[in-house]
């Protein structure tokens, strides 16, 4: 999973071509700063190796960790359990920086409320830094998205939904949008002291990179966790 590249929402232009009438191309505007009332999308992916289907939860506010793991609910509750009713553990690879970033505390608390709500043991994998591109999200999904729209304005929120979710590759490839309203405010802290009582109780790192790779229990580990 990762955030997609920010996208500016109206008559802007975009990257790429896309035929028009000779002699009537398509007039957009000759700026590029954001619409007061339209602003940005935001989307938010999820790609499914396995069943090599995307999800894509597109924002209209702030990219957070609570963004990001709602963007991951929405994806379990409307397409995870149904696909993996029996599941049990959730196996997530993600890079190491933005919304969902290996020492974003905001990230990881929010994770283990997902996990409580669902009763899902949920592992994450942070590809090291600098490695971005490796995760396969941006060039089994984005990529995708991208050539979709290429040379083509983004005039609202409904037209990057219908865009998105008309994704198809000769793989195989099925992508399913939702618009997400919902406001995320910016600044949230963890303090050091709550901090340091959720990793004794939710947290255990494994012992290659455990900063970059951990598991997010549902309760209390039966044995300490390494310290961080």
């Amino acid at each position: 999973m990762d955030t997609k590249k920010k996208e500016l929402v109206g008559n802007y232009a975009g990257g790429g071509a896309e035929w028009e009438p000779k002699g009537a191309p398509r007039r957009t505007n000759v700026h590029d700063f954001a619409d007061k009332e339209l602003g940005k999308a935001v989307p938010y992916g999820v790609y499914d190796m396995t069943a090599n289907t995307g999800w894509v939860n597109v924002g209209t506010d702030a990219d957070t960790g609570q963004f990001a793991v709602e963007s991951i609910r929405r994806w379990w509750t409307a397409v995870g359990k149904l696909t993996y009713p029996h599941a049990r553990k959730l196996l997530m690879t993600a890079d190491s920086g933005g919304s969902n970033g290996s020492r974003l505390r905001l990230w990881k608390t929010e994770l283990a409320g997902f996990a409580a709500e669902t009763g899902l043991e949920i592992t994450v994998l942070h590809l090291p830094p600098g490695t971005s591109k490796w995760n396969k999200v941006e060039h089994r999904l984005f990529s995708a998205i991208t050539m979709n729209w290429r040379g083509r304005p983004l005039e609202s929120h409904q037209v990057i939904i219908e865009t998105i979710g008309a994704v198809t590759t000769k793989t195989g490839l099925t992508v399913r949008a939702v618009l997400d309203t919902n406001a995320y405010p910016r600044g949230i802290k963890i303090p050091d002291r709550d901090m340091k009582e959720f990793e004794a109780r939710y947290l255990r790192r494994h012992d290659f990179h455990g900063d970059w790779n951990y598991t997010i229990l549902t309760q209390r580990p039966a044995t300490p966790t390494r310290p961080g």
